[in-house]
C-alpha cells in the first residue's frame, strides 16, 4: 500500500507567517537595555555593533524584542547596491545573532561569549534600508549552557523581512 504524500506548501511571498512575538508587547519607544549594557554583554564593537536598544524581555518565556536603527553612513550603504543601499543579509543574520548572544548571557551569566554556530531556514521577504528602525524578535527553543538554539524575524515598517532559526554556541 503507498503512503500518501502530502504537497509541499508553496513558497507565498504575500503571506508571511504572523509575528513570532505579540506585536503588543514589541514597544520600540521603550528602552529596557541601551548601548551601555549591550556593551557590558555582547562583545562587538564599532562597525559590527548591530543592536541599537532591548525594548523587552522575558527571560522565562524566553522572548527579547529590540532593534537597530539603520544608519546613512553605515559602512556597507557605499558598496551594497550603489544608489539604492539594501541591508546584507547576512548583517541582517548579524543583528538576530547579536540580539540571541544577548538573550542567552542574561540567562545564563557566566556562560561568557555566545558565538553564532548556525542558520537555518533562512527566508528573506523584505528590503532593509538607510533611515529605517529594523525590529528584531528572537523565541527561545532550546537553551542550555553549551548551546542555544532560537526562532528569530526581523520586521520593517510592519513587513516581515527576514526569518530563520539561530543557534549559539559558548566560545
Amino acid at each position: 500500500m503507498r503512503r500518501a504524500i502530502a504537497p509541499r506548501r508553496r513558497y507565498d511571498p504575500a503571506m508571511p507567517p504572523p509575528p513570532i512575538i505579540d506585536p503588543e508587547l514589541w514597544d520600540v519607544g521603550n528602552v529596557l537595555y541601551g548601548p551601555e549594557e549591550i556593551r557590558a554583554t555582547n562583545q562587538q564593537r564599532f562597525e559590527m555593533e548591530q543592536l541599537d536598544a532591548v525594548s523587552y524581555f522575558d527571560m522565562e518565556v524566553g522572548e527579547i524584542v529590540g532593534w537597530k536603527d539603520v544608519a546613512a553612513d553605515e559602512f556597507w550603504v557605499p558598496g551594497h547596491v550603489p544608489g539604492r543601499p539594501l541591508m546584507p543579509g547576512v548583517i541582517q543574520m548579524e543583528c538576530l545573532a547579536q540580539l540571541m548572544s544577548f538573550a542567552t548571557t542574561r540567562v545564563i551569566e557566566d556562560i561568557g561569549f555566545v558565538g553564532l554556530a548556525g542558520i537555518t531556514d533562512a527566508k528573506f521577504r523584505a528590503t532593509v534600508e538607510p533611515g529605517q528602525r529594523f525590529v528584531l524578535l528572537a523565541k527561545k527553543i532550546e537553551l542550555k549552557r553549551r548551546r542555544a538554539i532560537y526562532d528569530a524575524q526581523g520586521w520593517v515598517d510592519g513587513r516581515l523581512a527576514i526569518e530563520c532559526r539561530i543557534t549559539g554556541v559558548r566560545v
